[in-house]
C-alpha cells in the first residue's frame, strides 16, 4: 500500500500506478485536465512516463470552458 496526497487529500493505492491508469480508474479524460506532479506543471506528452509512488504530490485540474463573452463597441 502506498499513500499519496491528491488535491489536498490523502489517497492510498494498493502500489506505484501509472498516472494515465489512475486517471481511467477516476473516470477522467486527460485531454480534459491539467496535472501538477510534485510540484512540476506536467505537459500532457507525459503522462504516460509517471508512475505514481509513495508521498507523491498530485494536483488534477478540470479545464473549464466559458466565461462572459467581452462587450466591443464600435469606435466612430
Amino acid at each position: 500500500m502506498i499513500t499519496l496526497q491528491v488535491n489536498g487529500k490523502q489517497v492510498e493505492l494498493e502500489r506505484p500506478t501509472g498516472l494515465l491508469v489512475y486517471l481511467a480508474q477516476l473516470g477522467v479524460n486527460p485531454r480534459a485536465i491539467a496535472v501538477e506532479h510534485n510540484g512540476t506543471i506536467l505537459e500532457r506528452s507525459a503522462y504516460e512516463a509517471v508512475t505514481l509512488r509513495e508521498g507523491d504530490t498530485v494536483e488534477i485540474v478540470r479545464m473549464v470552458g466559458g466565461g462572459a463573452p467581452s462587450e466591443s463597441r464600435a469606435v466612430p
